[in-house]
């Protein structure tokens, strides 16, 4: 209770305030003898104050006292006893000392980053930073074996991801050379651990990844034999789980063999491997099993093997393929049925509403828009399109077997199409029926022409397809308002449809409006830059309308598209010819017999093209080459044959001009050139025989009559008086004959002018041409377009033939033909019922024979000269005679 003060009992409740403590007068500091001591001994020592000790305002560090801390200012000495608290000479309370009593609280006797242990002159780094560089961390040892097995391991997984991505990038020398230096590395791997005394530890996944890789490469680069051996070594290692699987691999190699029995063997030893949790992999294998019975040519087994796949899980491809079975083995109820069954397979795709974007959700519209055309979609549409193709295909070849007739089974396809998910593909179905019968080359069927016809009143790209087919028709039908009706009415339904466009400028082009032709083959080429039918087209109209340039333009752009196609190469070298430019043409049609090296008129156009520039070796190579390919061109057996005779070798010719005969038995000409060769090769006797055979041929040709008489003449024959008096009578003949025609064409002439003045005054005179056939064209293009093999090099081009002037000597007198010896002997019976020697023709019949004949073939060339000469008669010095003087030494 002594120490419990009442209030009452206080005396004032703010006494102390004025009460003053000297310990903190700074004024007595200078009368503190202790405190001067101090700074008369340290100041002159301290350290220099640095911005690196805070605590004070100017920088420096702060002002200690001698109580109970280390003192700042005094010697070390003086800091021992500075330790022990001590009171100030003026009386300062100690520091940590108990006053009144009462404990002083525990506080911190430094501050951070000062140390007792600071030496003089060192800086304040509380981070360390001075000491440098934190020293690198301690590099693991590779020479232990679990880091050389670990760097080993990095290694060959390296080399096997190497392997996979030069694969990948189809570089497949690269990828099995690091999937055989993987190979070498794993297994210093296995001795290594092996050395290591870790047998125990060996990855087992690493090696399988290794001999995978590399059975697998191996199968790449066709290196069937150590890919099989590679695949055995794994198959018969035990301590690999599921490598059973690994004999599919096996399989398809001994397919690709075309083993087929062992192939056959793996495959359902791989299946018994399989447990039916696997579903989907023992599917693909049956599919396999079937595919190399069929290859095999057993298609019970292969039936057997699809039929169970199509019961557990159905899909378009093991569909298609047991369609074939049944059509290999010609059961037409199970055709139907698997028909049936293939359309009903569920494709497992999203229709096609669902990419079509709602107006008032903006969000959807992206969402959509964003996977219209992903990847997934793609997918979607391919497999669409693989089934339609299936299905069609399938329609197409069971259409003819399932029923009586063609149409009847294509009908019965349609019925099933329509009932079934692929309903757009019934009007595909029916203009591919329409189609079938033109590829049979039966345009007049009357059904494709029924069916293409019901497509007018549906959706527009059926009927513009149908309208299409329906002008392509009428065209070939040369029906061409028809084709042009046809032809406007698939432009109306799609205007877009270049095939409509190609066959409206082909209907104008037979028209002869060229360059309304050509607007519409722009048009298509606008709507389809790729349309090579149009480019070819407008080529042939510029070419029509002399614009050359431009048509060699469109052909240069056509050729770059196909680079093998004989016309476009034919056109160009016709277009350099037209150019004047031979050179270029002779090129384009070297180019031209590399894609078509048997083609006989474009070596004869070659041989035409180096004859007339004057390299007659060459032609005579391209002319002798088109006639190995086809021997029956009259203006290449005529010009080889001008050949041989102008290089002095009859007798070579007689074998062209004979085949001519063979060719054209009617014409004369041959069989004279026939006869002249033997006459101009020495062989008189056989030219004699050839002119008489000729003669009983033809009995009233004057010429042969001629060569006739005077090979006999010269010969000595009895027989030159039958042939004289024959060729008399063939020119008293040839004589009414002219002297007929003569009054015929007179007295036509009296009659036309007569009816010309009869009628002169009613109505003028009229005029009129015939219109000029126009030879050597080319046909357009229709559509749709040949194919490559079908290439008509004539339709494209036909060249003028040029002829020897050998040959056109002879010509003239080559005329008569049988035609002309059936007119003379119609003539001869007249002239038996004419009365009489009175009559005017008569008096020329008293005169000589003219037994003169010119040689077909030419004036017979001028023996050489040589070095005898004919001598002199007016000699001067005949009479004279040699003197001593005159005579040589």
């Amino acid at each position: 209770m002594e120490h419990v003060h009442l209030a009452a009992e206080e005396d004032d409740l703010y006494s102390g305030y004025n009460d003053y403590n000297p310990t903190f007068d700074s004024e007595e500091l200078d009368n503190d003898a202790g405190f001067q001591q101090a700074v008369r001994t340290s100041h002159g020592r301290r350290p220099p104050m640095t911005a690196k000790f805070p605590g004070t305002a100017i920088g420096g560090r702060a002002l200690g006292t001698s109580f109970g801390v280390e003192s700042r200012f005094g010697s070390e000495s003086r800091l021992l006893k500075s330790r022990m608290p001590m009171a100030s000479s003026m009386g300062r309370p100690m520091t940590g000392a108990v006053q009144d009593g009462a404990a002083r609280p525990m506080t911190a006797v430094r501050a951070a980053g000062y140390s007792s242990a600071m030496t003089r002159g060192s800086t304040f780094d509380p981070l360390g930073q001075s000491k440098g560089p934190a020293p690198p961390l301690e590099g693991k040892s590779e020479d232990t074996p679990d880091e050389k097995v670990k760097i080993l391991e990095k290694k060959v997984n390296d080399l096997i991801e190497e392997s996979c991505l030069a694969h990948g990038h189809g570089d497949l020398q690269l990828s099995l050379d690091r999937a055989k230096e993987a190979g070498r590395k794993e297994r210093a791997l296995v001795r290594q651990r092996e050395q290591s005394g870790n047998a125990d530890h060996i990855n087992l996944d690493l090696t399988y990844s290794v001999l995978f890789n590399l059975a697998t490469q191996y199968a790449n680069n066709d290196m069937y034999a150590e890919a099989l051996n590679t695949y055995q070594v794994i198959v018969k290692n035990k301590m690999f789980s599921n490598a059973g699987r690994l004999k599919v691999n096996m399989a398809n190699i001994h397919f690709k063999q075309k083993n087929y029995p062992k192939a056959i063997k793996l495959y359902r030893m791989a299946l018994d491997q399989i447990s039916n949790s696997h579903k989907e992999m023992r599917i693909k294998i049956m599919q396999n099993i079937g595919v190399v019975f069929i290859r095999m040519g057993q298609y019970s087994d292969a039936i057997t093997s699809f039929e169970h796949i199509m019961s557990e899980s159905p899909n378009i491809k093991t569909g298609f393929n047991l369609i074939l079975c049944y059509y290999a083995i010609g059961d037409r109820e199970r055709m139907k049925k698997a028909f049936q069954k293939l359309i009903c397979v569920p494709l497992g795709i999203d229709e096609e509403d669902k990419y079509i974007p709602p107006n008032d959700d903006t969000h959807a519209n992206l969402v959509i828009e964003a996977i219209k055309n992903d990847k997934l979609h793609q997918m979607e549409r391919e497999r669409k399109a693989l089934a339609e193709k299936f299905i069609m295909t399938s329609a197409k070849l069971i259409a003819p077997a399932i029923e009586a007739t063609f149409a009847a089974g294509f009908d019965w396809c349609v019925d099933m199409v329509k009932s079934s998910q692929y309903v757009e593909l019934a009007n595909d179905l029916e203009i591919n029926k329409a189609i079938t019968y033109l590829r049979q080359r039966d345009f007049k069927q009357v059904g494709a022409v029924e069916t293409l016809k019901t497509f007018e009143k549906k959706d527009s790209r059926v009927k513009s397809a149908a309208a299409t087919n329906l002008s392509f028709l009428y065209f070939l039908e040369k029906d061409y308002d028809q084709a042009d009706r046809y032809a406007d009415l698939a432009m109306t339904a799609d205007r877009y449809n270049p095939a409509a466009l190609i066959n409206k400028g082909n209907t104008v082009f037979v028209k002869k409006d060229y360059e309304k032709a050509a607007e519409f083959y722009k048009e298509a080429l606008r709507n389809d830059s790729s349309c090579t039918e149009a480019l070819y087209n407008l080529g042939l109209t510029y070419k029509r309308l002399g614009r050359l340039e431009e048509s060699l333009d469109c052909f240069l752009k056509l050729h770059a598209i196909l680079r093998n196609s004989a016309q476009v190469m034919w056109q160009l070298a016709n277009l350099f010819e037209m150019l004047e430019d031979p050179h270029q043409a002779i090129e384009w049609l070297m180019q031209l017999i590399t894609v078509t090296p048997t083609d006989p008129q474009v070596l004869a156009k070659l041989g035409e093209l180096y004859d007339s520039e004057g390299d007659k070796s060459q032609a005579f190579q391209y002319y002798q080459e088109s006639f190995r390919y086809f021997p029956s061109n009259i203006d290449v057996i005529e010009w080889l044959g001008a050949y041989y005779i102008d290089t002095q070798f009859c007798e070579k010719a007689i074998q062209y001009f004979e085949r001519a005969t063979l060719i054209q038995p009617t014409q004369v000409k041959w069989q004279l050139m026939v006869a002249s060769c033997y006459r101009r090769s020495g062989n008189y006797q056989k030219a004699l025989e050839t002119y008489k055979d000729i003669h009983r041929k033809f009995p009233e040709n004057i010429e042969c009559l001629r060569f006739l008489v005077r090979l006999c003449t010269d010969m000595g024959m009895k027989e030159v008086q039958d042939y004289a008096t024959k060729l008399k009578k063939v020119e008293k003949m040839k004589e009414i004959r002219e002297q007929r025609v003569k009054s015929a064409r007179e007295g036509s002439a009296r009659g036309t002018r007569r009816e010309g003045s009869a009628s002169s005054v009613g109505s003028p005179n009229l005029v009129r041409t015939p219109p000029k056939a126009i030879v050597g064209t080319p046909d357009p293009v229709r559509h749709p377009p040949k194919k490559d093999s079908e290439v008509d090099i004539k339709a494209v081009s036909h060249p003028e033939p040029k002829h020897s002037p050998l040959l056109d000597q002879g010509r003239d007198s080559g005329h008569s033909s049988h035609g002309t010896s059936a007119k003379g002997e119609r003539l001869s019976a007249k002239m038996r019922a004419l009365p009489g020697s009175n009559e005017p023709y008569e008096a020329s019949s008293q005169r000589d024979i003219d037994a003169s004949y010119v040689d077909p073939l030419g004036a017979p060339m001028e023996r050489p000269k040589t070095a005898a000469k004919k001598r002199n008669e007016d000699d001067d010095f005949a009479d004279e005679e040699l003197g001593d003087d005159l005579l040589p030494e």
